[in-house]
């Protein structure tokens, strides 16, 4: 590897991650960052703030996705 080589280490299936940015949230649910951070303002996606950050618990786009699967069914 030379000087003008990058490693890209991507964080997206990292198990040992507790929370995540909105955007590898938003690539988890394959959205766009605007509607991942519309679907947190309107709570149906988990959020917390640290300071001056958000974070998404590694858990909540799984259990948002669970969510909306079990609505489609009770419809």
């Amino acid at each position: 590897m030379d000087d003008h080589d990058t490693l890209t280490i991507s964080t997206d299936d990292d198990p040992t991650l507790v929370l995540l940015t909105v955007e590898e949230a938003a690539r988890r649910l394959r959205i766009g960052r605007t509607t991942c951070f519309a679907l947190i303002r309107t709570g149906e996606l988990e959020s917390i703030d640290i300071g001056r950050l958000r974070r998404v618990p590694a858990d909540a786009p799984a259990a948002y996705l669970a969510r909306r699967r079990a609505a489609r069914r009770a419809a």
